[in-house]
Protein backbone atom coordinates (compact mmCIF):
# COMPACT_ATOMS: atom_id res chain seq x y z
CA UNK A 1 0.00 0.00 0.00
CA UNK A 2 1.37 3.40 -0.99
CA UNK A 3 1.84 5.84 1.91
CA UNK A 4 -0.73 8.61 2.28
CA UNK A 5 0.36 12.20 2.86
CA UNK A 6 -0.21 11.65 6.59
CA UNK A 7 2.06 8.61 6.77
CA UNK A 8 5.55 9.13 8.15
CA UNK A 9 8.39 9.15 5.65
CA UNK A 10 9.96 5.64 5.58
CA UNK A 11 13.08 5.55 7.70
CA UNK A 12 16.04 3.21 7.81
CA UNK A 13 16.63 1.09 10.90
CA UNK A 14 20.02 1.35 12.56
CA UNK A 15 21.28 -1.07 15.19
CA UNK A 16 21.44 -0.01 18.83
CA UNK A 17 23.47 -2.34 21.07
CA UNK A 18 23.19 -2.84 24.82
CA UNK A 19 23.85 -5.51 27.44
CA UNK A 20 20.97 -7.55 28.83
CA UNK A 21 23.37 -9.41 31.12
CA UNK A 22 26.68 -7.84 32.09
CA UNK A 23 29.82 -9.90 32.69
CA UNK A 24 29.38 -9.23 36.42
CA UNK A 25 25.86 -10.69 36.42
CA UNK A 26 26.50 -13.58 34.06
CA UNK A 27 28.18 -15.81 36.64
CA UNK A 28 25.24 -15.69 39.05
CA UNK A 29 22.71 -16.52 36.32
CA UNK A 30 24.85 -19.39 35.09
CA UNK A 31 25.32 -20.78 38.61
CA UNK A 32 21.56 -20.77 39.29
CA UNK A 33 20.98 -22.51 35.99
CA UNK A 34 23.66 -25.08 36.79
CA UNK A 35 22.19 -25.70 40.26
CA UNK A 36 18.76 -26.47 38.81
CA UNK A 37 20.21 -28.94 36.34
CA UNK A 38 22.37 -30.56 39.02
CA UNK A 39 19.41 -30.98 41.38
CA UNK A 40 17.58 -33.02 38.73
CA UNK A 41 20.51 -35.02 37.37
CA UNK A 42 22.91 -35.72 40.23
CA UNK A 43 21.32 -39.08 41.11
CA UNK A 44 20.65 -40.26 37.55
CA UNK A 45 22.51 -43.32 36.34
CA UNK A 46 21.72 -43.39 32.62
CA UNK A 47 21.70 -39.90 31.20
CA UNK A 48 23.39 -37.68 28.66
CA UNK A 49 24.20 -34.03 28.13
CA UNK A 50 23.72 -32.94 24.51
CA UNK A 51 24.53 -29.48 23.16
CA UNK A 52 23.19 -27.82 19.99
CA UNK A 53 26.08 -26.39 17.98
CA UNK A 54 27.53 -23.91 18.21
CA UNK A 55 26.96 -21.92 21.40
CA UNK A 56 24.66 -24.50 22.94
CA UNK A 57 27.46 -27.03 22.61
CA UNK A 58 29.92 -24.64 24.25
CA UNK A 59 27.54 -24.23 27.20
CA UNK A 60 27.02 -28.01 27.36
CA UNK A 61 30.78 -28.56 27.61
CA UNK A 62 30.95 -25.99 30.39
CA UNK A 63 28.09 -27.69 32.22
CA UNK A 64 29.78 -31.07 31.81
CA UNK A 65 32.97 -29.77 33.39
CA UNK A 66 31.09 -28.20 36.29
CA UNK A 67 28.74 -31.13 36.89
CA UNK A 68 31.45 -33.79 36.77
CA UNK A 69 34.75 -32.04 37.35
CA UNK A 70 33.33 -29.84 40.09
CA UNK A 71 32.60 -32.83 42.30
CA UNK A 72 29.60 -33.37 44.51
CA UNK A 73 27.66 -35.50 42.02
CA UNK A 74 26.10 -38.53 43.70
CA UNK A 75 25.49 -40.46 40.49
CA UNK A 76 27.76 -41.41 37.58
CA UNK A 77 28.67 -38.74 35.05
CA UNK A 78 26.67 -38.28 31.86
CA UNK A 79 27.40 -39.38 28.34
CA UNK A 80 28.08 -36.40 26.11
CA UNK A 81 27.17 -35.41 22.56
CA UNK A 82 26.75 -32.48 20.19
CA UNK A 83 24.14 -31.87 17.48
CA UNK A 84 24.38 -30.07 14.16
CA UNK A 85 20.78 -29.39 13.13
CA UNK A 86 21.65 -27.69 9.80
CA UNK A 87 19.99 -30.39 7.66
CA UNK A 88 16.98 -30.70 9.98
CA UNK A 89 15.87 -27.07 9.88
CA UNK A 90 12.35 -26.55 8.54
CA UNK A 91 13.63 -23.73 6.32
CA UNK A 92 16.35 -25.91 4.78
CA UNK A 93 14.53 -26.01 1.44
CA UNK A 94 14.50 -22.21 1.34
CA UNK A 95 18.27 -21.81 1.61
CA UNK A 96 20.00 -20.72 -1.58
CA UNK A 97 23.46 -22.02 -0.73
CA UNK A 98 24.85 -25.13 0.89
CA UNK A 99 24.60 -24.97 4.72
CA UNK A 100 27.77 -25.01 6.82
CA UNK A 101 27.65 -28.54 8.21
CA UNK A 102 29.54 -28.85 11.50
CA UNK A 103 28.79 -32.52 12.17
CA UNK A 104 26.81 -34.39 14.82
CA UNK A 105 28.66 -36.37 17.47
CA UNK A 106 26.53 -38.94 19.30
CA UNK A 107 28.70 -41.90 20.33
CA UNK A 108 26.32 -43.39 22.93
CA UNK A 109 23.10 -45.40 22.71
CA UNK A 110 20.17 -42.98 22.86
CA UNK A 111 17.61 -45.73 23.49
CA UNK A 112 16.20 -45.51 27.02
CA UNK A 113 18.50 -42.68 28.09
CA UNK A 114 17.47 -39.46 29.86
CA UNK A 115 18.85 -36.48 27.95
CA UNK A 116 19.43 -32.85 28.88
CA UNK A 117 19.38 -30.88 25.63
CA UNK A 118 21.30 -27.60 25.91
CA UNK A 119 21.07 -24.41 23.86
CA UNK A 120 22.00 -20.79 24.44
CA UNK A 121 18.80 -18.98 23.40
CA UNK A 122 15.23 -20.27 23.07
CA UNK A 123 13.24 -18.19 20.61
CA UNK A 124 10.67 -19.57 18.14
CA UNK A 125 11.25 -23.20 19.14
CA UNK A 126 12.20 -24.28 15.63
CA UNK A 127 15.84 -25.02 16.46
CA UNK A 128 14.77 -27.23 19.36
CA UNK A 129 12.22 -29.03 17.18
CA UNK A 130 14.97 -29.81 14.67
CA UNK A 131 17.21 -31.07 17.49
CA UNK A 132 14.45 -33.35 18.82
CA UNK A 133 13.95 -34.83 15.36
CA UNK A 134 17.68 -35.49 15.08
CA UNK A 135 17.87 -37.16 18.49
CA UNK A 136 14.91 -39.41 17.67
CA UNK A 137 16.69 -40.59 14.53
CA UNK A 138 19.28 -42.14 16.87
CA UNK A 139 16.71 -43.93 19.03
CA UNK A 140 13.95 -43.49 21.59
CA UNK A 141 15.19 -41.78 24.76
CA UNK A 142 13.40 -42.24 28.06
CA UNK A 143 12.89 -38.49 28.40
CA UNK A 144 14.36 -35.20 27.18
CA UNK A 145 14.74 -32.07 29.29
CA UNK A 146 15.50 -28.72 27.65
CA UNK A 147 18.03 -26.37 29.27
CA UNK A 148 18.48 -22.88 27.81
CA UNK A 149 20.51 -20.07 29.28
CA UNK A 150 18.16 -17.40 27.85
CA UNK A 151 14.47 -17.65 26.98
CA UNK A 152 13.49 -14.68 24.84
CA UNK A 153 9.83 -15.52 24.30
CA UNK A 154 7.94 -15.09 21.01
CA UNK A 155 7.43 -18.81 20.48
CA UNK A 156 6.09 -20.15 17.18
CA UNK A 157 5.95 -23.79 18.32
CA UNK A 158 4.65 -25.24 21.64
CA UNK A 159 8.09 -25.80 23.16
CA UNK A 160 9.18 -24.71 26.64
CA UNK A 161 12.38 -25.12 28.64
CA UNK A 162 12.71 -27.16 31.83
CA UNK A 163 15.77 -25.20 32.99
CA UNK A 164 16.12 -21.48 32.19
CA UNK A 165 18.87 -19.13 33.30
CA UNK A 166 17.03 -15.89 32.53
CA UNK A 167 13.92 -14.72 30.68
CA UNK A 168 13.68 -11.62 28.51
CA UNK A 169 11.03 -10.57 26.00
CA UNK A 170 12.52 -8.01 23.63
CA UNK A 171 10.91 -6.86 20.40
CA UNK A 172 10.48 -9.60 17.84
CA UNK A 173 13.07 -8.22 15.42
CA UNK A 174 15.68 -7.62 18.12
CA UNK A 175 18.68 -9.91 18.28
CA UNK A 176 19.74 -11.59 21.53
CA UNK A 177 23.22 -13.10 21.58
CA UNK A 178 24.97 -14.99 24.36
CA UNK A 179 28.63 -14.00 24.49
CA UNK A 180 31.09 -16.72 25.53
CA UNK A 181 34.84 -16.51 25.94
CA UNK A 182 35.20 -19.99 24.43
CA UNK A 183 33.78 -18.55 21.19
CA UNK A 184 36.42 -15.84 21.08
CA UNK A 185 34.28 -13.16 22.72
CA UNK A 186 35.95 -10.75 25.13
CA UNK A 187 33.50 -11.57 27.94
CA UNK A 188 30.65 -13.78 29.10
CA UNK A 189 27.36 -11.94 28.87
CA UNK A 190 24.14 -11.45 26.91
CA UNK A 191 23.88 -8.67 24.34
CA UNK A 192 20.81 -7.08 22.76
CA UNK A 193 20.84 -5.51 19.32
CA UNK A 194 17.74 -3.39 18.67
CA UNK A 195 16.92 -1.77 15.37
CA UNK A 196 15.86 1.83 15.85
CA UNK A 197 14.31 3.89 13.06
CA UNK A 198 16.26 7.02 12.25
CA UNK A 199 16.02 9.86 9.80
CA UNK A 200 13.06 11.81 8.51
Amino acid sequence: MSPSPQDPVPREAEPSRSQLVTPDDFGGIYQRWLAGIRQTTDTLENWALVGIKRRGAVLARRLLEDLVGGGGARGPGPAYGELDISLYRDDYHLQTGAPAVLGTEISFAVEGKSIVLVDDVLYTGRTVRAALDLILDFGRPRRIWLAVLVDRGNRELPIEANFTGEFFEPERNDRVQVRLKEMGDDYDGVDLTSFVETGA
